[in-house]
């Protein structure tokens, strides 16, 4: 996998354009002047649990002795089941209902930013070619950077978008994740069975 196609799996992964409607939802009783800097610092907690699983994942896993195989075909599952809530979207949004008020954390930053799916990726990363952890941790700033931008400038792009045109880059963010999401499960089944 090359920095490029891994940049553009965590990025998937992450779904900024599909939680963009969540995110307005979740700040829309707080001031204005707020919700950057809001969005700017759950953004930096999502970064460092996203570095920290990339390079502190594989360990925990070794504890739990859980193989690589193993996480490439659960990394699958999980990213096939959420390529499939970005194509069929679920009344309550992608994690469900969401609290009111001023966020900490949860659930801007976990799930919704650095989710299972996108904290399972960078394992997998990591895990898989342990020696360009480098590269791995380029991609992950990449993809974020590219991430926080959109979720910074989320009330321009509801305007520009509108929601059917959110609506339409979800599903269509959804069908490339699927896509990788089985790729993955089969590259999993294949190392398993030694193929």
């Amino acid at each position: 996998m090359t920095l490029l196609s891994a940049l553009l799996l965590v990025f998937l992964v992450m779904d900024p354009l599909g939680n963009i409607p969540l995110f307005l939802v979740l700040l829309e009783n707080v001031d204005p002047k707020r919700r950057r800097i809001i969005l700017v610092r759950e953004s930096l907690f999502a970064l460092g649990f996203l570095l920290l699983f990339l390079y502190l994942g594989r360990y925990v896993l070794g504890m739990l002795g859980i193989s690589q195989e193993a996480l490439g075909i659960a990394g699958g599952v999980v990213l096939f089941l959420i390529a499939l809530r970005m194509i069929f979207p679920q009344p309550g949004g992608m994690f469900g209902p969401t609290p009111r008020g001023e966020p900490f954390i949860v659930p801007i930053a976990v799930p919704l930013i650095a989710g299972p799916s996108a904290l399972a990726t960078v394992m997998l990363l990591a895990t898989k070619e342990p020696g360009r952890l480098g590269t791995w941790a380029l991609a992950v700033l990449g993809a974020w950077c590219a991430s926080t931008f959109l979720l910074v400038s989320a009330e321009s792009l509801r305007r520009v978008l509108r929601p059917r045109g959110l609506v339409a880059i979800e599903r269509l963010m959804g069908m490339i994740l699927m896509t990788v999401a089985v790729e993955m499960l089969l590259s999993g089944i294949r190392e398993f069975l030694g193929a």
